[in-house]
């Protein structure tokens, strides 16, 4: 009954605010304008109304709408994006890595080589994941000319897929950001961009390094917040991508084998605007929550030597617990900006419940809002097949929700930053996206950090190939079940 009942509920809920308020005030003029009124002397009321004072009526009703819009913050669009689709040449499946894992002369221990084959077996990565050039060398190239190799091929392909599909000229964007979190060369990424696509000599550049995974989140939201302030018409380019091949760990410390199990190449690239010219998505709200004031969350994914020296990135066990609780956080902040009002008063009527009850707390249960009536698509960074379970678990999302994230690590892998967006891509190449429809982006980062960013789609793609463009045929795949872990 409570199922059939709670639709009824949240129609009515949602709409009792406005629906009070408009018959409010249609009463109320009503009663001031005539005490005793009939529809009869409305209608007549109406129609001897002078034409200068319903023209003044239009113009005072126009002048306090655009007032209003003047005050609001200015709406940031989406125009296009754009994601790096590796050449099957750089494929890296599974039988490949694990003749690498006998191969690597630092892997010189069973319990090593044991334990790397159970992270690849684990991973929710497939055969067609790719890897850089670098990576097929035994040992793997490390070199900084193999690093600007890989750079150059990543982050050009993805601009120029951007450019390609939003019909957009180098000289017409105004700023610039590149985010790439371990590997920073000189000169930095967004000079590269500069010199290879002639952008103007006014153009403002910034360069992001060190945020990890949440790094993409972390730029398009930097680009709200500049357009907001910018001139109308202002473009940005932003580039999301991770290099990989100066960064191979080859040490034996399994914490830090992690990252050689699960990143895969990839970029991605986005101009967003505060013009809705073209624009295929509406920026909506977006929230970024920082716990680095933790040690434990601090720690979570740091970069440093190991006991013999050897440069590498450490992965926590705790990493999916870690990114539990940074999404509790956010959740705090972001859902009250995007729930409907039904699902707000069932968790503030939860919260009291558990307060006035306080001798009975453990036996009362706090109620988890249903997403879903915010959203009707979700891209979870999917960082690993655990951390995908774990927010899936707390949200209490289903696999069809879930469905992007887990056949976007199975195709490409963990592309780092640029994630979210092949993610995005998966659920157009399935046509599964309408006008009106809204998409919750969730990622985590080095930090530990959280962001959150709401989409309302504008127009869905005319083309919607982009990556999945020779394989969305294929997908979803099966995934079996496997023993749980902490990847």
């Amino acid at each position: 009954m409570a199922k059939l009942l709670k639709p009824w509920y949240a129609a009515f809920v949602n709409r009792f605010l406005a629906m009070v308020a408009v018959a409010s005030i249609v009463a109320a003029a009503l009663r001031r304008a005539w005490p005793a009124f009939s529809m009869d002397d409305v209608v007549g009321s109406l129609g001897a109304a002078r034409p200068v004072h319903v023209l003044m009526a239009v113009i005072l009703a126009a002048g306090v709408a655009k007032l209003r819009r003047l005050r609001r913050p200015r709406d940031v669009y989406l125009v296009e994006y754009g994601c790096f689709r590796p050449r099957p040449c750089f494929r890296a499946p599974f039988a490949t890595c694990l003749e690498h894992v006998h191969l690597l002369p630092y892997l010189v221990d069973d319990e090593s080589v044991s334990f790397a084959i159970r992270l690849l077996e684990r991973s929710g990565l497939g055969d067609e994941t790719c890897l850089p050039y670098s990576y097929h060398y035994m040992p793997p190239d490390r070199s900084l000319e193999a690093a600007r190799e890989e750079a150059e091929l990543v982050i050009f392909s993805a601009v120029d897929e951007v450019f390609a599909r939003a019909s957009v000229r180098p000289e017409e964007i105004d700023v610039l950001i590149v985010n790439c979190s371990i590997f920073t060369p000189t000169p930095v990424f967004a000079d590269m961009v500069v010199n290879r696509y002639g952008l103007r000599a006014d153009v403002q550049c910034l360069n992001l390094s060190g945020m990890g995974c949440g790094a993409g989140l972390v730029s398009i939201g930097l680009a709200k917040n500049l357009l907001q302030v910018a001139p109308p018409g202002t473009r940005v380019l932003t580039v999301s991508t991770e290099i990989l091949s100066s960064q191979y760990y080859v040490g034996s410390e399994r914490a830090m084998l992690l990252p050689n199990c699960l990143f895969r190449m990839g970029a991605a690239a986005t101009i967003l605007s505060n013009s809705p010219e073209r624009a295929r998505f509406r920026l909506g709200r977006l929230v970024r929550t920082m716990t680095a004031a933790r040690d434990a969350d601090y720690r979570c994914i740091f970069q440093e030597e190991d006991g013999e020296g050897i440069l590498g990135v450490r992965l926590s066990k705790d990493l999916t617990t870690t990114a539990g609780h940074a999404l509790k956080r956010n959740i705090a902040a972001f859902g009250p900006l995007v729930l409907p009002v039904s699902e707000q008063l069932l968790v503030a009527m939860s919260l009291l419940k558990r307060k006035f009850m306080s001798g009975r707390r453990a036996r009362v249960r706090l109620y988890r809002p249903d997403f879903r009536k915010a959203f009707e698509h979700f891209c979870i960074h999917a960082g690993g097949r655990a951390v995908i379970d774990e927010v899936q678990r707390g949200l209490g999302l289903s696999d069809e929700d879930v469905e992007a994230s887990r056949m976007t690590l199975h195709r490409f892998g963990n592309t780092s930053s640029s994630l979210v967006l092949y993610e995005l891509a998966y659920i157009e190449a399935k046509a599964r996206m309408r006008a009106g429809d809204r998409v919750w982006m969730i990622s985590f980062g080095a930090g530990f950090e959280c962001s959150c960013v709401a989409l309302e789609c504008v127009k869905p793609p005319a083309d919607a190939g982009g990556p999945w463009a020779d394989c969305i045929d294929r997908y979803p795949v099966h995934l079996p079940e496997v023993a749980k872990d902490n990847i």
